[in-house]
């Protein structure tokens, strides 16, 4: 059964501040069930900074609660980046425990807010292309761990009277492979008690963990699914994607067609663009095959260079002839905007420096 947003907000908060769970803070301060709603919608829907600023709390309360160790937020700034249009602003964010994650707010024209969130601190899965896999795995994320990244560029907004209107789960990890924590957060994002961000402006991609397409097809939610496909065929996504030796192709897109059968939702394939890699017209045709008669779109990705990584950018022109042969077979298809590829900020681009491998490089 799922937890309310609420029991899962005070649930996280009560065990990074010490105590078993929200009931063992309860009781050690006799705290009603208004007060941890008072709480809750202080963080999540107010955003106040902290439990200092919760008025509607006696001062005694407020100090009991801050000499606890209760926090608001699970993480605090180290490094901020801005890119040149500015319009991509990259945080280095710190966890209680010393260990960094990197998330990225996207400012669209038309007053379009989009925060890619990380879930996971570094991701064991190591595509070739990215640098949060080159970097190495570090640890899982709690559900308010990932939702605090949201809240963290939401404070930052209201500032200038703006709002978050997008989340993307496509910052460091893969959200499958924390997937009840992930899910927990969504319920967070979504709750209309609290931060109220509708389920359709949500998107969770993943690099095909199977078992847990077929589950989140079940969670009867309309959150967006999107597919790091980034290959047409098994040898060329092999390669790439070691993810694909476990489950393949053929095994990845049954599990897209059961998705799309039980939900009668869209799903969005990332296909990034590598020079001489991944886009010859042939490959395009293999893609466009891949994609037709079903709910699907492709995204193609301009390649974003990686410290690790040798690869280079497919030219621009050479990407919508691939998109041309894509469309024409019927297949709706976009190309992504480029938007931070100045400070790293960009898809495949985030590696905290905490991360494991990257230590290694830097010492």
């Amino acid at each position: 059964m799922k937890r309310d947003a609420r029991t899962i907000w005070i649930d996280d908060k009560a065990r990074a501040a010490g105590f078993a769970d929200g009931e063992s803070l309860a009781r050690r301060f006799e705290l009603k069930a208004y007060r941890i709603a008072q709480l809750y919608r202080a963080a999540t829907k107010e955003l106040a900074p902290g439990v200092s600023g919760v008025s509607v709390l006696s001062k005694e309360l407020r100090e009991q609660l801050t000499a606890a160790g209760l926090r608001f937020d699970s993480l605090a700034p180290v490094a901020m980046q801005h890119s040149n249009d500015r319009q991509t602003t990259k945080g280095l964010l710190a966890l209680r425990d010393g260990v960094e994650v990197e998330t990225v707010l996207m400012q669209h024209f038309g007053d379009r807010n989009t925060v890619c969130i990380s879930s996971q601190a570094g991701c064991a899965y190591g595509c070739t292309f990215c640098a949060t896999g080159q970097g190495g795995f570090t640890r899982q994320l709690s559900a308010t761990e990932i939702f605090d990244q949201a809240r963290f560029f939401a404070r930052d907004l209201l500032q200038r009277g703006k709002r978050i209107t997008n989340i993307v789960f496509m910052g460091m990890g893969e959200p499958f492979a924390n997937y009840d924590a992930v899910m927990d957060a969504v319920s967070l994002l979504n709750d209309p008690h609290g931060f109220g961000l509708g389920q359709r402006h949500i998107t969770i991609s993943t690099v095909g963990v199977v078992p847990k397409i077929d589950r989140f097809a079940d969670e009867a939610i309309q959150v967006n699914l999107a597919i790091s496909l980034h290959a047409p065929n098994d040898e060329l996504r092999s390669q790439m994607m070691p993810v694909n030796r476990r489950w393949n192709l053929a095994e990845l897109m049954s599990a897209c067609e059961r998705y799309v059968k039980k939900t009668n939702r869209k799903v969005f394939f990332e296909y990034v663009m590598l020079a001489g890699v991944n886009d010859s017209a042939a490959n395009a045709n293999e893609l466009a095959a891949l994609m037709r008669g079903h709910l699907y779109h492709a995204n193609l990705i301009p390649y974003n260079a990686t410290p690790d990584a040798e690869f280079s950018a497919t030219p621009d022109v050479k990407i919508w002839e691939f998109a041309a042969i894509i469309e024409a077979a019927g297949v709706p298809v976009t190309v992504r905007a480029n938007m931070g590829r100045d400070i790293a900020a960009a898809c495949g681009q985030l590696r905290a420096e905490t991360q494991p491998k990257a230590r290694k490089a830097t010492a």
